[in-house]
């Protein structure tokens, strides 16, 4: 019993060194474990904290760009609503006065047959006329104060930038009936000869000259304010398939960037040629300017100009431009993909140009008469260089409170780049590739000229004329002379009348008259007519 004991004693204490021997090697690796793991998760809090702080001022960043937008906001909104309440009180006064004068009018029986004399009735109804135009017209401003306070309120066009952007353009559709032949169904420039199976005119409509535009308005550089503007719209092409007619193809129209100071202004991108800053007013044509190789230069190009205002009196300033273009000179691309230069590129220098206007205000409209001047080179290879140059005058002069001229004036050689020369700039010889063909210059003058009549704030009636003439003695120089152009052109007429009904701001009608007249050398004249129908809202 006693040995039984003390074995049991003895196997005990062996199970318990046992134990203990292996017992500390495994608690030793759990604590291990256990601080391994404890670190692991240190770690990953460490960076989830990290992560969360980037956010946080992330966070905060944008909370504060959208705080100073909204207060700018709440500038704006501020400002028009005291424009507003101005127009307002101006209103009440006005319909005060009105009220008054209409009874006074009421008991001017009491008056003596001698002050009636004196003081004929209608001169209450003039002046009671005289203050309902007023009135309309205070309401007419006091509707577009608030629909610009309800612009400040709409939430902006998302962009990828902070600064506002602006959606804007016009859908417009054109319906026309032609008769003759013309080189453009639905926005036609020249004239030409009826063939054989041609018909006697043909019937149509369009949507291809509706626009689209963006404006953004940019942050401040080096004291002037920002602001960029892209316009396009469908008169680019026809796609070469069914019915392409009616799915025109986009394309860029302009593209400019402006920084603009309280006096000074720098303008990059592509437009209208600064020296010809007016073009007809129609809807008829808005795919090419109105008398588009008929004396309105107006080719969109790419250019960077400095404009300078200096002030003369409270209300008039001298404007002066200048800056350098792109030198294009007419001549259709040789591909649809590839770009090589045109022979004013290839001289490998710009165009020059600079314009000085005077600017006020008469009537209440503005005003402005400016003139300009046009350099650039052309090169033709094996030193067949031409000087291409131009002068230039152009106005815009209220009439009254109804009438208004406008209108522009060219003397130049070499512009078919820019519109002129009906499109061609020099005339060859024999073939342009053609080493022993000789060069000469285009001369030509044209010009356009415009009456608008504008009785009340929704219509207008507007009567133009406008003409290129390229110079006879250069047309008939060679006699078997050829271009990239019909080389036989010798002048381009163009005239209409229009009338524009806008019944809202946003809305507008119009019909117009076009008569188009186009001589050769060989005195044959063509002629066709356009009527136009349009149909559109702006946006």
């Amino acid at each position: 019993m006693i040995q039984k004991k003390w074995k049991g004693y003895w196997v005990g204490l062996v199970a318990i060194c046992m134990g203990l021997a292996f017992g500390v090697p495994v608690a030793r690796a759990q604590g291990e474990g256990r601080t391994s793991a404890s670190k692991t998760e240190s770690g990953a809090s460490a960076d989830s904290l990290r992560d969360l702080r980037l956010e946080i001022e992330q966070l905060r960043t944008v909370l504060k760009e959208t705080r100073e937008e909204a207060a700018q906001s709440r500038f704006a909104v501020a400002g028009l609503r005291k424009e507003l309440q101005a127009a307002k009180e101006q209103l009440d006064a006005l319909r005060q006065g009105l009220d008054t004068a209409q009874r006074a009018g009421a008991g001017s029986t009491g008056i003596s047959a001698e002050s009636q004399a004196s003081s004929p009735p209608p001169t209450a109804a003039q002046k009671n006329g005289t203050m309902e135009e007023r009135v309309t017209k205070l309401e007419e401003d006091q509707t577009l104060l608030r629909s610009e306070v309800s612009d400040q309120s709409q939430t902006k066009v998302e962009s990828a930038g902070k600064y506002r952007v602006r959606l804007s353009g016009i859908a417009l559709l054109n319906v026309f009936d032609n008769r003759g032949r013309a080189d453009n169904q639905d926005v036609p420039s020249l004239a030409l000869a009826r063939r054989l199976l041609d018909p006697a005119g043909d019937f149509g409509a369009t949507a291809r000259q509706t626009e689209l535009g963006l404006e953004v308005f940019g942050p401040h550089a080096a004291g002037a304010q920002s602001s960029g503007q892209l316009q396009f719209d469908f008169f680019g092409g026809f796609p070469q398939t069914l019915n392409g007619t009616t799915t025109g193809l986009v394309r860029m129209r302009t593209a400019t960037f402006r920084l603009d100071w309280s006096h000074t202004a720098v303008v990059m991108g592509q437009e209208a040629p600064f020296l010809s800053p007016h073009s007809p007013t129609s809807f008829a044509s808005l795919g090419t300017p109105s008398f588009a190789y008929a004396g309105n230069l107006w080719t969109w190009a790419p250019e960077i100009h400095i404009e300078r205002r200096i002030d003369v009196g409270e209300k008039s300033g001298i404007r002066v431009e200048g800056g350098i273009l792109d030198p294009v000179s007419g001549e259709p691309p040789d591909s649809q993909f590839y770009r090589t230069p045109q022979s004013g590129e290839s001289s490998r220098q710009p165009a020059y140009a600079t314009r000085l206007a005077w600017e006020g205000q008469s009537f209440h409209q503005p005003i402005s008469i400016g003139v300009g001047a046009y350099y650039s080179r052309q090169q033709y290879g094996l030193s067949r260089n031409v000087d291409a140059w131009a002068g230039t005058a152009d106005w815009s002069v209220p009439i009254g409170q109804w009438f208004a001229v406008t209108g522009e004036f060219y003397r130049g050689r070499a512009l078919g780049g820019l519109g002129g020369g009906i499109g061609r700039s020099v005339l060859f010889s024999g073939p342009a590739n053609d080493p022993a063909s000789a060069v000469v210059g285009l001369n030509t003058a044209g010009g356009w000229g415009q009456l608008k009549f504008k009785p009340i704030e929704k219509l207008e009636f507007n009567a133009a004329y406008g003409e290129d003439n390229p110079y006879a003695s250069d047309l008939r120089r060679f006699p078997y002379a050829q271009g990239y152009a019909n080389p036989s052109l010798a002048r381009n007429q163009s005239e209409f009348v229009n009338a524009i009904y806008r019944p809202r701001s946003d809305l507008l009608f119009s019909i117009e008259y076009r008569k188009l007249k186009t001589r050769d050398i060989f005195g044959q004249l063509n002629s066709a007519d356009h009527i136009n129908l349009g149909a559109g809202i702006l946006f």
